[in-house]
């Protein structure tokens, strides 16, 4: 059985820092490939960086760039043509984490949709697959995707916490849907239990977000308490068992999903 974390942040200090006992954790419990997010130009190029470090055979760490709505405020003249250059490099198979965030608000909301709009205009001119946040802000999001759609070849909603309105918008745009140990909180992800099972095959992925996220239905719990790819499998559980299917079929699909999404080489078992 071979999973993909689709969504770790491993250049976050709480990861970084023992970043090769994290990857061989995640290996012995089946994550087989990682995709690393970049959160900003910065942080694109750490994820690039440990791709390029961690993985001699180009076969298990790949990485997303882009900048994240929280950081749109820093998002410039000079910052397309930069994130143009990061995303020429083979290990980055995707534009983001780019979206909206109308939860928090860190940056202002025009510059969000700017940053995201210039971003999805790369995606489109380099033919790449998007990696997107959205947190309040799904019926704006899904129209300013409208636009681009057409043009994308791919793009998932990432850690998807959403109502059932927002899911079915994001379907009908053919978008995949990305999904955490949001699902395993008692407080606030027991709606997704049943959302879960209208993502449709070949849609629907999963990943761990770490070092956030920590599915609260885990036992033991780690001491530190951070999220890592290892308990992607905890995730695996609880949407298995809310879709009634077996943990070997969920994570047959969404395995394969996420490799034709961003483009994986296939490996051995």
């Amino acid at each position: 059985m071979q999973l993909i974390d689709i969504g770790v942040n491993l250049t976050h200090p709480s990861l970084a820092r023992q970043r090769d006992a994290v990857l061989a954790r995640a290996r012995e419990a089946g994550v087989c490939q990682l995709v690393l997010t970049g959160t900003s130009l910065a942080e694109s190029e750490q994820a690039l960086a440990f791709c390029d470090e961690l993985d001699d055979s180009g076969q298990r760490l790949f990485s997303t760039a882009g900048v994240h709505p929280h950081d749109a405020s820093q998002w410039n003249g000079d910052s397309a043509r930069q994130l143009r250059a990061l995303l020429s490099q083979a290990p980055i198979r995707a534009v983001g984490e780019c979206g909206l965030d109308f939860n928090r608000d860190f940056s202002p909301r025009p510059q969000q949709e700017k940053a995201l709009e210039e971003q999805l205009a790369l995606a489109v001119e380099l033919q790449l697959p998007v990696f997107l946040h959205e947190r309040e802000a799904g019926e704006r999001l899904t129209a300013i995707l409208r636009e681009f759609r057409d043009r994308l070849p791919a793009a998932v909603v990432h850690c998807f916490t959403g109502e059932k309105a927002t899911l079915y918008g994001y379907l009908d745009l053919d978008l995949h849907i990305g999904i955490t140990g949001w699902i395993c909180d008692e407080r606030r992800g027991t709606h997704l239990q049943a959302l879960v099972r209208e993502i449709p095959a070949g849609r629907l992925m999963l990943e761990s977000d770490a070092p956030y996220l920590l599915p609260r239905s885990l036992r033991p719990k780690p001491k530190s308490g951070h999220n890592e790819p290892a308990f992607l499998g905890e995730v695996m559980r609880e949407v298995a068992l809310q879709r009634g299917e077996s943990q070997a079929a969920l994570a047959a699909h969404t395995t394969a999903s996420a490799r034709a999404f961003f483009n994986l080489p296939s490996l051995a078992d």
